[in-house]
């Protein structure tokens, strides 16, 4: 139970450093996009990755191969989708979800939060974060396909154009 045998220790250590080698030439192959603000299907591939690397290391009857062909596949996944959802913005939608208009014009767009299941307190929270007192000053609050939640005051803005993309935007 607490110890069975240097061979599993020594296998542990040599296929973890192969395999951990492995991950980093993937990830620097597969680009910044894999390591940067992760949507929901990022943060799948990327849990995924781990749960592969962690059986490789501590299933015996997996081989580094396997291992190592395992996480090629769902590097290659993630690096195809990513590639299909900027070539075409239309399938874009299957892979991350559109942004939405929280708060417009310092009113909370109940509905949108609904659907998203936020609070209003999540929003002041925001506001707050972003240095922001008053939701009469705030323009709009906008919940980004990684989750993240935008705040923009009357006077950053501007003429809206970086809103374009956001469900709701009509609002403003």
């Amino acid at each position: 139970m607490w110890f069975d045998s240097w061979d599993d220790v020594v296998r542990i250590v040599l296929v973890g450093a192969a395999s951990y080698t492995a991950l980093v030439i993937l990830l620097r192959l597969a680009g910044k996009r894999t390591l940067s603000q992760l949507n929901a299907f990022d943060f799948v591939v990327t849990v995924a990755l781990g749960s592969i690397l962690a059986s490789v290391l501590l299933d015996s009857t997996l081989s580094f191969t396997e291992g190592v062909t395992a996480l090629a596949l769902l590097g290659g996944l993630q690096f195809s989708m990513a590639s299909i959802s900027s070539r075409w913005p239309r399938t874009r939608n299957i892979i991350t979800a559109d942004p939405v208009l929280l708060l417009a014009n310092g009113q909370i767009r109940h509905e949108a939060m609904r659907r998203n299941r936020l609070t209003e307190s999540e929003i002041r929270q925001a506001v707050r974060s972003s240095g922001g007192g008053d939701l009469s000053q705030i323009r709009a609050v906008v919940l980004e396909s990684n989750g993240k939640i935008s705040v923009i005051t009357n006077g950053q803005f501007g003429n809206g154009s970086a809103l374009q993309d956001v469900l709701g935007n009509e609002d403003l």
